[in-house]
């Protein structure tokens, strides 16, 4: 009986070394749960007096235990509100002693991380007094794996995992316009199809610009209601676009009939208080290497690239209302690219940046966000293509991975949808033809048997 119960024993040390190294999920449901809540419990006093979590106690209590006689109590420790596990890691919400702020625990994150042996720790502050103190058991980012159940409401789409093991999402009302940049092989092309192969089963009319001679987004034709693959046409549909927005505008302004008897719910400034009838499709423009549109040779070139950046700046500053959202995506996206990037970039609010080469790229990104997301942005390694780090107007910053979408998988899903595709009357000479049948090359028998 001993003998059989050390080597059930053994085997079970086993299998946990195993699931550890090549199944870091299954390990950490299985037993890593376990072991990390024992580890908090038993650690949580000492860990927080180690990275100088804590207060004095109160003169009135020092006052009473010298009085008594009694033994001098220690440092307060913050009171641990809720301990909560989750699919990747613990949840720790934690009521803050007078005199603490939110960013005490911010600073001491990588001390944390250590302590309790997890693999990332991030904080943030729930409400006055209460922090959250987020611990991913494992690498999630290593090998990512989408949620089986993600939400989808409205225009609000699911693109990556965040590090703390929860889902990023795209929320096109919340943040209309956004920039995406990275250096080539970076992971700027497979988070573009995943958004698109997201939002392709929306009813929204997808525009894209792709002066690569459309390689990038050629293949997904048949969901696009427009299509540029050269700046000349680039800066056709853009003033196409614009045409469209001010028309909107007219429709929004036909419909408002603003009177001293029309309740205040009834009036609206945007396409989302239309009735649904009379609603236009919103339309997102996802530009791939937006630094074509902006460079020049030529007195000609130069003209036309005053036209693309004006009407750029002009659906950035006005499309919101009218349903118009903005993707761009490019290497750099700095001043030095000319007149009015500066103004353009002042409009994108959406941040994301991929692995970068050099500290000033990231800086156009997160210069005005966070000084530690421009660090950050700069550490990507290479060996992890798809990772990035997303920055938000208040100064937060997650770092992400999109999962891998081939090609393929992004125009199945565009194929599969095709029929969602709106006919947009003012951009009907930009729609792309639906691609032929692929013509099959002939096999090597086949080739002999002609000779």
């Amino acid at each position: 009986m001993d003998w059989l119960l050390l080597g059930l024993a053994l085997a079970l040390v086993g299998v946990a070394v195993w699931l550890r190294w090549r199944r870091p999920a299954w390990y950490w449901l299985t037993f890593g749960i376990l072991l990390a809540i024992v580890r908090v419990r038993v650690r949580y006093v000492a860990v927080m007096d180690a990275c100088q979590l804590t207060v004095p106690v109160t003169r009135l209590r020092l006052a009473v235990c010298r009085m008594f006689g009694w033994e001098i109590p220690r440092q307060r420790v913050p009171r641990l509100i809720r301990l909560v596990p989750t699919r990747t890691g613990l949840r720790l919400r934690i009521k803050m002693r007078p005199g603490q702020d939110a960013f005490e625990f911010s600073a001491a994150a990588d001390r944390l991380r250590h302590s309790f042996a997890v693999h990332q720790v991030t904080s943030r502050e729930i409400k006055p007094g209460v922090v959250e103190i987020s611990m991913t058991g494992y690498d999630v980012l290593k090998r990512v794996q989408m949620p089986a159940k993600v939400e989808r409401s409205g225009l609000r789409v699911p693109v990556a995992l965040c590090e703390d093991g929860t889902v990023h999402y795209r929320d096109y009302r919340q943040t209309p316009h956004s920039v995406t940049l990275g250096a080539t092989q970076s992971g700027k092309s497979v988070y573009q199809r995943q958004v698109i192969k997201e939002l392709a089963a929306l009813p929204i009319a997808l525009v894209g610009i792709d002066c690569k001679q459309g390689v990038e987004l050629a293949p997904m034709a048949r969901r696009f209601s427009a299509l540029a693959d050269n700046p000349d046409d680039a800066a056709a549909l853009l003033e196409a676009l614009v045409v469209r927005m001010e028309g909107i505008y007219r429709i929004i302004r036909r419909e408002q009939r603003i009177s001293a008897d029309i309740p205040d719910a009834e009036i609206t400034a945007d396409i989302w208080g239309l009735p649904e009838s009379l609603r236009p499709v919103p339309v997102l423009l996802t530009i791939d290497e937006v630094a074509e549109l902006a460079l020049f040779s030529t007195v000609a070139e130069k003209k036309r690239r005053e036209r693309i950046i004006t009407a750029l700046v002009r659906l950035a500053q006005l499309g919101r209302a009218a349903g118009v959202f903005l993707d761009l995506y490019g290497q750099r996206f700095g001043s030095e690219l000319g007149d009015g990037i500066t103004m353009l970039r002042a409009q994108l609010t959406g941040r994301t940046a991929h692995r970068v080469n050099d500290e000033s790229s990231a800086k156009m990104a997160f210069g005005d966000i966070s000084p530690y997301a421009v660090f950050a942005a700069t550490q990507i390694p290479n060996h992890r293509p798809g990772m990035a780090v997303v920055g938000y107007s208040t100064g937060e910053w997650t770092r992400i991975r999109t999962p891998h979408i081939s090609v393929r998988q992004a125009v199945n899903a565009c194929n599969r949808h095709a029929h969602l595709t709106p006919d947009l009357p003012e951009l009907v000479r930009f729609r792309p033809l639906a691609p032929a049948a692929p013509i099959t090359a002939p096999t090597a028998v086949e080739t002999v048997k002609a000779a």
